[in-house]
């Protein structure tokens, strides 16, 4: 393995296509499936699973970054929504707003994760962009 820019020769696309390699893909998809550990630890686990992800593997490539970036943006997006939702639990509305919020979370953390294996990025559609 030649280092070449602080990225070993096994690290970098060996086609040159552009398309991230599989190490990267592999460790984006998971910033995008950590997001699900809300549901293991609610509250904060939604956060601290991308999180951990994110800042161990951001230097391993850029789209490990730009993955774990969005990642992180949408878990505090739906961590915001999901709190708003149980406050307005006092006025009924909360109750088709929780569920709601979760389902978005599971079905986009997963459409993401399946485009970070495959190598293509992903922006979260309501999501406000806290990381830049």
């Amino acid at each position: 393995m030649v280092e070449t820019g602080g990225i070993s020769q096994s690290q970098s696309n060996p086609e040159g296509a552009g398309k991230p390699n599989k190490d990267a893909c592999t460790w984006a998809m998971l910033c995008h499936i950590a997001g699900l550990g809300g549901f293991v630890l609610p509250g904060i686990g939604c956060v601290i699973g991308p999180l951990i992800v994110w800042q161990i593997k951001k230097d391993l490539a850029p789209f490990v970054d730009e993955n774990g970036k969005e990642a992180m943006n949408f878990q505090i997006s739906m961590l915001i929504y999901g709190v708003i939702a149980g406050l307005l639990c006092f006025a009924c509305i909360g109750m088709f707003l929780l569920p709601a919020v979760a389902v978005v979370d599971i079905v986009f953390s997963i459409i993401a994760a399946i485009k970070a294996s495959n190598g293509e990025a992903y922006r979260y559609p309501v999501t406000i962009r806290f990381i830049k």
